[in-house]
């Protein structure tokens, strides 16, 4: 049986190679042709070693201490040359890929479907098969190119692949390259070029609670997460709050209230932050955490949004003098002409 292993490099780039049962890491990486950082392949000089963020793995014990210390495998580093996984796993690893000569892999398809949500959030979908070939880790993102142009933008993915088709959530900028195409000129069939995965943003192993910070379009890697956690599960409790500055920012809230349905231990909220608006939770998203949801700092914060909201949320998490376990953020700009 084999697994699926993530190879998370700094530069953001992510490539998940296949394992065969008893290969090490490195031995699967370099026959798919990536060259991670490697030199004796004995366990002795600790070239390889990289930090396991998610599954679970068997070092043996054919290496050295000055290789890979106890405490530094008990916080989860391994040396791929020793590392035979026992399931999938997300793999960090501290070099480029340009180093390890690998780059973004690119796929082209054509648009699915084009919705426009409201004034200010479009939906796009793609589609084509070779996407059924697309593996990223729920939260990342992806460049798109606009179509026209040699110019892409960023966008996180707001569904997981299914039948070659994956989805965004993307906001409509006045003046926008990408927004002016999808609202004025898109249609089904149309031809698109994504190159990725990419970004550190993303779904980790659940092993406390999660609170989950999303604003405006910053919704997207959430649906994504939100998906993979209603078909794995969790024993812990898991709560969104989703801001918006608009009534018609809000958008996709059926959506949360289905996957409220599907998973036992999730809840969420969501306010505007318009003093004039009609919904009934106002404010701006720090003005709705709840002590509990910090839970003492037992907590993995994760949160997306514009820069200023980034800076409150820190500055708020400070003030209450709680350190969560941990703390994952992307922030993101709008991107015009």
């Amino acid at each position: 049986m084999s697994h699926k292993i993530a190879l998370n490099f700094e530069d953001g780039v992510t490539r998940f190679i296949d394992a065969a049962a008893g290969e090490t890491v490195a031995d699967a990486a370099y026959r798919q042709g990536i060259n991670i950082p490697l030199d004796c392949r004995d366990g002795a000089c600790g070239t390889c070693k990289c930090f396991a963020e998610a599954g679970r793995y068997d070092l043996g014990q054919d290496y050295i201490e000055d290789a890979l210390s106890e405490e530094e495998a008990e916080q989860g580093y391994v040396l791929t040359c020793q590392m035979r996984a026992q399931s999938d796993c997300v793999v960090r690893v501290p070099a480029s890929s340009d180093v390890c000569k690998t780059q973004q892999a690119s796929f082209e398809a054509s648009i699915s479907a084009v919705r426009q949500l409201s004034d200010s959030t479009i939906a796009l979908s793609i589609q084509d098969e070779s996407l059924s070939q697309l593996a990223f880790l729920p939260g990342q993102y992806v460049n798109l190119k606009v179509p026209g142009s040699e110019q892409s933008r960023a966008y996180s993915f707001s569904s997981l692949q299914k039948d070659g088709e994956v989805s965004f959530l993307i906001r409509n900028v006045p003046g926008g390259l990408m927004s002016s195409f999808l609202s004025g000129l898109a249609k089904a069939g149309d031809a698109m070029t994504l190159a990725g995965p990419l970004g550190s943003f993303y779904l980790r192993e659940i092993k406390r609670p999660l609170l989950l910070l999303a604003g405006g379009t910053g919704l997207a890697p959430f649906t994504a997460m939100l998906e993979k956690i209603a078909e794995q599960g969790s024993e812990h409790p898991l709560h969104l709050i989703y801001g918006v500055t608009n009534d018609f920012d809000l958008v996709e809230v059926d959506r949360l209230e289905a996957f409220a349905a599907r998973i036992p231990n999730f809840t969420f909220s969501a306010c505007v932050a318009n003093p004039d608006s009609s919904y009934p939770q106002k404010g701006y998203v720090t003005q709705h955490i709840a002590p509990k949801h910090l839970n003492d700092g037992d907590v993995d914060v994760y949160l997306c949004g514009p820069p200023p909201m980034v800076e409150a949320v820190s500055q708020y998490i400070r003030e209450q003098g709680i350190a969560p376990a941990n703390f994952y953020y992307e922030k993101f700009a709008a991107s015009a002409a």
